[in-house]
């Protein structure tokens, strides 16, 4: 990152965790002394309608910030673009000191996202932290979960988990599956992938199969899941733009298609 400079101009990213904020509902454009920022940290992320986009390094004050969940109805590579920001000021408050000899570290360039130690020179890229979420399908239904952490918004939705060192990505599908609900799976395949930078994900969305065996969900993890009928009225479902929601989509498409073979 570099001292900002009066006239540096263009769209601006000010980072709370995984809040951000906006005016008046958009991203703020202008120049540093316009938004009060020319005695801040920032870099260039990237381009945000026609224009360079400023990340600025964390500091406290009074803006009001939105949760980045917020912006799922944005296109995806301005989606993508905003968790990159986010995920970057995450990874550089939470490396400030070298991980090798303790010495503080420096945030490098654009064309290297990742922290220098003064001393040793030691470099720590960003951490991503790689996790599945599957939409598991049998027969005309689709298996939806109301996790803990949505037990208020009463949100059913996929299974999902993190990759364990030493697993590939199939096994901690399969692994996932069978200790939240029980069951095991076949015919796994990969759909796609999305940024979720809350703090420093990235999701890989899978489609199976069931196999075998009855839900017996896992507490810690779980209020309730249950096998939903395609077409007959699903419960409330995660926002559209999420991964989760698109794997729900896709496979009430494959559930419809099968119905209408003779």
């Amino acid at each position: 990152m570099q001292r900002l400079q009066t006239k540096d101009f263009g769209y601006w990213l000010l980072t709370k965790g995984s809040n951000i904020y906006l005016s008046d509902g958009k991203l703020p454009f202008g120049t540093a002394d316009e938004l009060a920022l020319d005695d801040k940290c920032g870099m260039v992320i990237g381009e945000y309608q026609d224009a360079p986009l400023w990340l600025v390094e964390e500091f406290d004050d009074s803006r009001n910030y939105f949760s980045l969940r917020d912006q799922l109805i944005l296109p995806e590579r301005i989606f993508n673009l905003l968790n990159r920001g986010v995920a970057l000021n995450y990874f550089w408050k939470t490396h400030r000191f070298c991980g090798v000899c303790g010495a503080k570290t420096q945030v490098m360039t654009p064309q290297e996202w990742a922290v220098e130690c003064t001393q040793c020179q030691h470099r720590t890229y960003p951490m991503i932290a790689p996790s599945i979420i599957v939409a598991v399908r049998k027969g005309d239904s689709i298996l939806l979960a109301n996790h803990v952490r949505h037990r208020e918004e009463k949100i059913y939705t996929t299974l999902a988990g993190f990759v364990e060192v030493g697993e590939t990505l199939e096994q901690t599908v399969e692994r996932e599956v069978f200790e939240e609900s029980g069951l095991k799976i076949k015919n796994l395949r990969y759909i796609g992938s999305q940024p979720w930078s809350f703090p420093n994900s990235l999701m890989l969305g899978f489609l199976a199969d069931y196999a075998e065996g009855e839900i017996a969900i896992q507490p810690e993890e779980l209020n309730d899941a249950g096998w939903f009928r395609y077409d007959a009225g699903l419960p409330h479902l995660p926002p559209p733009g999420t991964i989760a929601r698109k794997l729900i989509e896709l496979s009430q498409q494959i559930c419809a298609d099968e119905a209408q073979q003779p």
